[in-house]
């Protein structure tokens, strides 16, 4: 049993089964996922696509659907046990799960810890009580887990294996209708709706605004596989911008970008990794923002200035979502030649901090150690 409840999970739990079967194509996989799992052949029981939310207060709508789907689950592992169950981040979703498997003898493979560092750092002990084996993709996760008793390694990101560009700039632009020589600024959203909703009308107006000073600007949208041209519809179509928007080739659309704003998330580390300077926002609902900073222990919220360790991408959170203030550091930051190289310095240390190809192949060989033990 594979549960992976958000898009990122999708892509890096596609990965580790492809991996794991490269070591036994006996196996066979069953969860929650979405279109890159089903098509590694795992039969999903739900989509990630139903259960992601952002926000604590947010996911209120959702939470018959999702409990119910838990519900399932758990009765599942009760009535046919699987020999394994790899849980992939998401951990107020995960974490009974793994709690159930232990009072069924499952082996747990936790991928991609629960971001335990930013928030509730007590549930590494419950994770110590219920998981076997887990494999962390940021380098300073093994330490966080000093005084668990949990076999934990750090595998590298797994992003470093999928973020990869076909060809030059120069050609992609040409693929996708781009003029060449001309500052591209990117506008990535977010992957679901809410996001959009909420970020999207301020990131167009800092576009707009960007393009009266720079007149022969270009936008471009790399699509989410979990949206639809129709979920922007709405926003793009009023906006008097000229916007391209490019389904299923982000590295390559984010490749042909000078600049980015980007929703806070896993887009600014694969943004990074492209070397694109960006800013970041952030906004949920103010109850959410309020429950959460009760909680969140972090400097920055962005994953990009966390691996850092400081401000590489200016973010914009909550009220600070404003299309004149976001483009203002656009403009600042193409109109500073030094700065903005500057910026590409920093992103290559922060690849580098990621440390090498070969993540999902590394977890994989974890997880089979489980199931060989």
């Amino acid at each position: 049993m594979i549960i992976a409840g958000e898009a990122s999970g999708d892509l890096h739990g596609a990965n580790l089964v492809r991996e794991m079967r490269s070591l036994d194509n006996g196996l066979s996989f069953y969860g929650i996922g979405g279109k890159r799992m089903e098509q590694e052949g795992v039969e999903l029981l739900a989509t990630s696509a139903d259960m992601a939310v952002v926000g604590l207060t947010e996911v209120v709508a959702k939470l018959g659907f999702i409990l119910g789907v838990r519900r399932r689950l758990k009765e599942s592992m009760r009535i046919s046990p699987p020999d394994l169950l790899v849980l992939i981040d998401y951990p107020d979703f995960n974490m009974p799960l793994a709690q159930a498997a232990r009072k069924n003898g499952i082996k747990v493979f936790y991928y991609i810890s629960p971001q335990i560092w930013a928030w509730r750092k007590g549930r590494r002990h419950r994770l110590g009580r219920t998981v076997d084996r887990m494999a962390v993709i940021l380098p300073f996760e093994e330490d966080v887990y000093r005084d668990v008793d949990l076999d934990v390694r750090f595998v590298g990101h797994p992003l470093l294996d999928v973020v990869k560009t076909h060809g030059t700039k120069e050609e992609a632009s040409h693929r996708f209708g781009l003029r060449s020589g001309t500052t591209t600024v990117a506008i990535l959203p977010g992957s679901r709706e809410n996001e959009v909703v909420t970020l999207l009308p301020e990131m167009l107006g800092a576009a707009t605004i960007v393009q009266g000073q720079i007149p022969d600007c270009q936008f471009i949208i790399p699509l989410a596989d979990t949206l639809n041209r129709e979920s922007l519809s709405g926003y793009t179509d009023r906006c008097p911008l000229d916007i391209t928007i490019i389904d299923h080739d982000t590295y390559d659309a984010l490749a042909c970008a000078d600049i980015a704003m980007v929703a806070s998330g896993t887009a600014t580390l694969e943004t990074a990794l492209l070397e694109v300077p960006m800013i970041v926002a952030y906004r949920v609902s103010p109850l959410s923002y309020l429950l959460g900073r009760l909680f969140v222990d972090i400097d920055h919220i962005g994953l990009v200035n966390i691996i850092a360790g400081k401000t590489v991408a200016p973010e914009f959170i909550q009220g600070a979502v404003k299309a004149a203030d976001m483009a203002a550091e656009v403009l600042g930051m193409l109109t500073d030649t030094t700065r903005y190289r500057e910026i590409k310095e920093e992103l290559k240390r922060v690849k580098e901090k990621l440390g090498k190809p070969g993540a999902a192949k590394r977890a994989a060989t974890m997880a089979m150690g489980l199931l060989q033990g």
